[in-house]
């Protein structure tokens, strides 16, 4: 029924140039993120009569819970998943209730209405979880709420770390997959959620995205970003992420996060749907869980011969840095450096915010020594106003994964540059 649905929707979709994309995600996406998933549970998974339970806020028609099962229960046929969603739109949300009952799930598990302003499962943890909210989302309609939310209840609620701009709503939904993990003495949480790249930079220190980075970094939630090759979902051509979100780190990823660039991993589709003309093959899916769960640094030759790396592995600290504010001194008309006449700065020199300028110190350095090193060689007069310095969090995928290639020699380029333009002479010349 999913299926059926979400073919006539996408058809639909595309004839009214809606965003179809809003109402569902690839079949083998949803396949890599179960796996990358259950992966490091995969023993415990195997126990007769396991239960455990499963959650998406933005459940669609249901196919990201349908997928879990089937695997859970190719894994283990005695094993039970107890699914529980939310979805905003009617249409999606009548189907995914009808698909959990032909599953033989308890259908009131799933709320319709709008997660993030009306959670429709207060109070509920879940041992998974997973997502594909929509990208990239303004959230201003229910901006009452949310602001609400964060102001009176902080960190009791569920938007504690800060919020987003207005203009893209995805990191709410992550924090609010936060707000849903089990406590780890109780065992703890896993989740996988989609995002586009903005959630990785975007916002400077201090800032709401900023601050949700730094949250979920200097917490040590983030076990793995892997990003995917463009093309993938129905009505955007950028590039996405998953991020694997966990409070119960095996021994040998605390304090790591792992970032694996997949955007190689494709095959081209036989029949383009909307703007998805890129899948994942079955092999495709198996390498990109196989060194998730390797969990090391590993690289691959190129045409050229270079090695390029395709999973690394950083400290969490490693995404941090410091904004230092550095000020120089205002001067008179006569050149003469001006002091302050009052407050804990008086008789020190007044600065100039016209030549206020900033620094950003990694996380582990020296910020004293930074300063000496990077900044009094060329502005001997300026000093670090201290009382403005603010911690940021930012996580640069495609950076890290980044290989210089040296140009070709000059002789070639101009080898090349003579051979082109004697060719256009010849042509002029038989023209005339």
């Amino acid at each position: 029924m999913g299926h059926v649905f979400e073919e006539l929707i996408r058809k639909f979709a595309e004839l009214s140039n809606e965003t179809a994309g809003e109402h569902f995600t690839p079949r083998e996406v949803i396949r890599l993120m179960v796996n990358l998933l259950f992966i490091e549970d995969d023993d415990a998974l195997t126990k007769p009569g396991i239960v455990r339970s499963l959650y998406d806020p933005t459940a669609g028609t249901g196919g990201m819970l349908s997928v879990a099962e089937d695997h859970l229960s190719g894994q283990n046929p005695d094993a039970r998943l107890v699914m529980y969603g939310q979805e905003l739109n009617g249409e999606s949300y009548a189907i995914c209730k009808a698909d959990m009952l032909i599953k033989g799930q308890d259908i009131s598990n799933i709320i319709h209405g709008n997660t993030l302003s009306d959670d429709g499962l207060p109070g509920k943890q879940f041992d998974y979880m997973l997502s594909n909210p929509p990208f990239g989302v303004e959230w201003k309609k229910i901006q009452k709420e949310i602001t609400k939310e964060h102001e009176q209840e902080g960190f009791n609620g569920r938007f504690g770390p800060g919020l987003p701009r207005v203009s893209d709503g995805s990191l709410l939904f992550l924090m609010h997959l936060i707000s849903k993990m089990r406590p780890t003495k109780d065992g703890g949480s896993r989740f996988g959620i989609v995002l586009n790249g903005s959630p990785l930079f975007t916002g400077n220190a201090g800032s709401g995205e900023s601050e949700i980075r730094r949250y979920v970094l200097e917490n040590d939630l983030l076990e793995a970003i892997i990003g995917l090759p463009v093309d993938m979902f129905y009505n955007t051509g950028i590039s996405t992420y998953i991020w694997i979100v966990t409070n119960r780190k095996p021994e040998h990823r605390k304090g790591k996060v792992q970032l694996i660039d997949a955007s190689a991993m494709w095959q081209k589709m036989r029949k383009s749907l909307g703007s998805k003309r890129k899948e994942l093959s079955d092999d495709h899916i198996a390498e990109i869980t196989r060194l998730f769960g390797e969990a090391k640094e590993v690289t691959k030759k190129d045409e050229s011969g270079s090695d390029v790396p395709i999973s690394r592995i950083f400290n969490t600290t490693d995404f941090g840095y410091q904004t230092i504010t550095v000020e120089r001194p205002e001067r008179d008309d006569n050149g003469k450096v001006v002091k302050e006449t009052k407050g804990k700065r008086k008789g020190k020199p007044k600065p100039d915010t016209k030549l206020r300028d900033t620094e950003d110190v990694p996380l582990g350095e020296d910020v004293d020594e930074y300063f000496q090193r990077e900044v009094v060689p060329h502005v001997e007069n300026a000093w670090i106003d201290h009382d403005k310095t603010k911690i940021g969090y930012e996580i640069p995928f495609n950076r890290h994964f980044y290989v210089f290639k040296p140009p070709r020699e000059l002789d070639e380029i101009d080898a090349e540059l003579k051979g082109v333009t004697d060719r256009i002479v010849a042509m002029i010349g038989e023209l005339s």
